[in-house]
């Protein structure tokens, strides 16, 4: 019953074993002992085989581990600086410690330090040297961290920091080691083997909180807030449309524009950063949730993506059969809008564009009197039951200017005549014969010369916001090269108007420029941006990083990403959030929208053989892995 008892950890009634006689037995109380040595323990059942260390390395059981302790930080440490860590492709065990200091006991070493580098800049001023620059960085620095220490607004602190890499090979663990060694050293954190020291340091790491090795480093109370490791800028919602791949913890970009304040978004990058690619992936995936796409196309690079899903694409053009009419009213009645008063204002800005931009007090008085007579004649009053009526055209506008007395009247017309009867008739004078039916809808104004895009873009806009407010669904309309609008006062007053009202009808408004300096320079543009819930910037050019800078307040390590950035990088700010984003596509996606000159040769027929050549197999964006330590949030002093 003893050696049952034993066996299953049943602690005896007695604790050495007798004889018949009472007495006590050696012999079998030293047989019990041994046996009891010789059972199996729960350290016993999850102990390795072996353990076997080594200078650089352990081996536990079959698997490598090696340990590393941090020597040196980077001279400025922000939120999430350690996210390249954090997200690092391979398993990584971290063990950070804590040591609060006595502030009188630190105060007087400072005192001490402050008092030698205050005697050897003296002395080095008696001798007639010139001061050490970095010695008078490091005594600011000191009395700066005296003065907050004096008063309470900061803490002491001595940090550590360890770290176990492991793999099933001596080979795969040299390779983690050294991206580990390179991670680390981008972010200006270098860390050294723990040689000779590998199992107090892999005990370091372990879940105990043993510090064995104790290699510290001195840090503020606002330093060592920034080493939690685990902050993380999230933008995913339950539904929305993909974006793409968050770089800082490679979760996914899932957001609705539309339960935003507004759903408007400016896009800025340079040319061939992926702004079109980006526009075409948002409207291509809006489409599937029921959003209809309008869209504003200078350069024809929406033509193939229309064709592929059935949309309709309107070639606006001077000899071409899809007309706009500027003159034409919306019919909706609005208890708080009069329409007639906002379409002549709206024509007027349009007129001032085709004269040249700018008109005298008289002209402007005399232009406001001719577009009421010009509607008047056709029977269009002020009365909400008359803007059924067939609109005026231009040419009744040019007749009207005619037969009014003023010269002035007389001059305006002459200028308008190039637009009635001369070499630009033909674009603004027809009637319509366009309706926005389909769910997606491209205006092209490629085939117009470059002086008649601008205005054949705001006489598009009015048409389509003309149309929203007659059919109020969700939608977004997407302006293409919205610069060349915000040369034009009337014209970015305009895109301006469109982005403070469009919520009211569920529109999501949004603009693309890679001429940057152009669109900010407008105030309309800037007050476009503030109206502007969601932001993309991709990659940047040196000429404008520094106004981008000022209007979207991006911090130095912000601006540095945008400079660097690859194809389809950059930030995706979503209200009072931001991330680093890479967007991405699927195979079909992307051959679907790829305008890159490479892959629009590699799809044509080849010369010699007359085959198709094969569709790319990846997206020309892949997930950056590396680039995920690019983004520095805020810059605090270490």
């Amino acid at each position: 019953m003893g050696l049952i008892n034993t066996i299953l950890g049943v602690k005896p009634k007695q604790n050495q074993s007798t004889n018949a006689k009472g007495q006590v037995d050696p012999l079998a109380n030293k047989a019990i002992r041994e046996f009891a040595q010789g059972l199996i323990d729960v350290k016993d059942i999850i102990a390795p085989s072996a353990i076997e260390v080594n200078f650089k390395h352990i081996l536990i059981g079959s698997k490598f581990f090696r340990s590393y302790f941090v020597i040196d930080y980077p001279n400025t440490a922000f939120p999430n600086w350690l996210s390249p860590l954090i997200t690092f492709e391979y398993p990584v065990d971290i063990s950070t410690f804590y040591y609060p200091k006595e502030t009188v006991e630190i105060l007087e070493r400072l005192k001490h330090k402050i008092a030698e580098m205050k005697a050897t800049l003296y002395l080095q001023a008696e001798s007639g040297k010139p001061p050490d620059p970095v010695l008078k960085v490091k005594l600011r620095d000191a009395e700066t961290l005296q003065d907050q220490l004096a008063s309470g607004s900061e803490r002491f602190f001595q940090y550590g920091m360890y770290l176990t890499i492991h793999s099933d090979t001596l080979d795969e663990l040299e390779k983690i080691a050294k991206n580990l060694e390179s991670t680390m050293a981008s972010i200006g954190v270098i860390i050294k083997v723990a040689t000779l020291q590998q199992e107090e340091c892999f005990q370091t790491t372990l879940p105990y909180g043993w510090d064995k090795i104790n290699q510290t480093r001195n840090l503020d109370t606002t330093s060592i807030a920034t080493t939690f490791p685990f902050v993380s800028a999230d933008l995913t919602m339950e539904k929305g449309v993909l974006y793409g791949v968050n770089l800082h913890n490679r979760s996914l970009v899932i957001f609705d524009r539309f339960s935003l304040p507004n759903a408007n978004a400016v896009i800025f990058a340079t040319s061939g950063a992926g702004k079109s690619f980006t526009i075409k992936l948002e409207a291509v995936r809006s489409l599937m949730l029921g959003v209809e796409i309008i869209i504003i196309d200078p350069e024809r690079e929406f033509e193939k993506l229309c064709e592929a899903i059935g949309g309709e694409y309107i070639s606006f053009s001077q000899d071409g059969a899809q007309k706009l009419n500027p003159f034409e009213l919306s019919g909706l009645f609005a208890k708080d809008e009069d329409e007639l008063r906002f379409k002549i204002l709206t024509l007027s800005g349009l007129i001032r564009m085709m004269m040249g931009g700018t008109l005298s007090a008289e002209e402007g008085a005399i232009l406001d009197r001719a577009l009421i007579l010009t509607y008047k004649e056709k029977g269009i009053t002020p009365d909400p039951a008359t803007h059924s009526r067939k609109p005026p055209l231009l040419e009744d506008l040019y007749k009207v200017l005619n037969s009014m007395a003023e010269e002035e009247a007389h001059s305006m017309a002459m200028r308008l005549e190039k637009y009635v009867r001369g070499s630009a008739s033909g674009v603004f004078d027809q009637h319509s014969n366009v309706d926005l039916k389909n769910t997606f809808t491209v205006f092209n104004i490629r085939d117009l010369v470059e002086d008649l895009r601008p205005m054949a873009m705001y006489v598009m806009l009015d048409y389509i916001w003309t149309r929203v407010k007659k059919d109020k669904r969700k939608r977004l309309l997407i302006i293409d090269e919205a610069w060349l609008m915000m040369q034009y006062p009337d014209a970015a007053r305009f895109v301006y108007s469109i982005a403070k009202r469009a919520r009211k009808y569920a529109l999501g408004l949004t603009v693309i420029s890679q001429d940057v300096s152009d669109f900010l320079d407008s105030e309309y543009g800037k007050a476009v941006v503030s109206n502007a819930a969601m932001q993309v910037l991709l990659k940047q050019s040196p000429t404008v990083i520094d106004k981008l800078q000022q209007v979207f307040y991006l911090t130095e390590g912000e601006k540095q990403f945008l400079l660097s950035a690859g194809v389809g990088e950059g930030i995706f700010f979503a209200g009072a959030n931001h991330v680093a984003i890479q967007i991405l596509a699927s195979e079909v996606e992307y051959n679907l929208i790829t305008t890159n000159p490479n892959d629009t040769l590699k799809a044509q027929p080849q010369a010699a053989g007359g085959t198709q050549a094969p569709a790319p197999s990846v997206p020309s964006q892949p997930p950056a892995e590396g680039n995920s330590d690019k983004l520095d949030i805020t810059s605090q002093s270490m």
